[in-house]
């Protein structure tokens, strides 16, 4: 038999990853900084929540997006027209940032000049809910046309979440979507999530989702 080693692995193969995230959580402290990680799948609509989150802001915050995605430059244009800070990360491949990517993009800001930083993560609801990023705090978006099953297939990003927005309200018409399913399956993954129904489109039913937010930028000035 062929001589070979045994190695015993007794540290989590994310380690390092959590030590950077953890590292970025302290400078976003030290900084008066509240970074949250914006999740999708791609269509449920992550910019244009964040554009409608930003116009209710309504200038109250001083503001930088990270628009992450394996290619193309056309969310980080969206934000330069619109008057907002941005930067577009390519992930090289990676269907979502880790902790290293996270702190590499912001060393393309200046947080301490910055109340709230968005990182719009790649689309999609299961490689972007596995690593920790250093944000401080996980959103998720779930839309109408996706169907109230979501959170059973892929019950880690919900899991993760601290806000999870049902977006596309404006369209329940024309879907069979189920509010009280959707609830009841979300806060049995994890009770403590706050989920809000909102329409990016139209604005309804964001004045909670801009009371939590604000409440948490607030916080880190106290």
């Amino acid at each position: 038999m062929p001589d070979f080693k045994v190695i015993e692995v007794n540290q989590s193969v994310y380690a390092v990853n959590d030590a950077i995230a953890a590292e970025t959580r302290e400078k976003l402290k030290r900084d008066k900084t509240f970074m949250i990680n914006l999740m999708a799948s791609p269509g449920a609509g992550k910019t244009t929540t964040l554009l409608q989150t930003i116009k209710m802001l309504d200038g109250r915050y001083r503001i930088g997006v990270m628009e992450a995605d394996i290619e193309a430059t056309v969310d980080a244009e969206i934000m330069q027209n619109a008057g907002v800070r941005s930067i577009q990360v390519h992930t090289g491949g990676e269907c979502a940032m880790d902790a290293e990517m996270t702190a590499q993009a912001m060393q393309e800001f200046d947080t301490a000049d910055l109340d709230l930083l968005v990182m719009e993560n790649v689309g999609n609801l299961v490689c972007p809910a596995e690593t920790d990023t250093g944000a401080n705090a996980n959103v998720a978006i779930l839309s109408y046309p996706e169907g109230d099953d979501k959170p059973l297939k892929y019950p880690l990003m919900f899991t993760v979440c601290h806000v999870v927005l049902i977006n596309k309200i404006d369209t329940a018409e024309y879907f069979d979507f189920d509010d009280d399913a959707v609830l009841e399956c979300i806060h049995r993954l994890n009770p403590e999530a706050q989920v809000f129904f909102v329409s990016a489109k139209t604005g309804e039913g964001f004045e909670p989702w801009i009371k939590w937010l604000i409440d948490n930028i607030n916080s880190r000035n106290n």
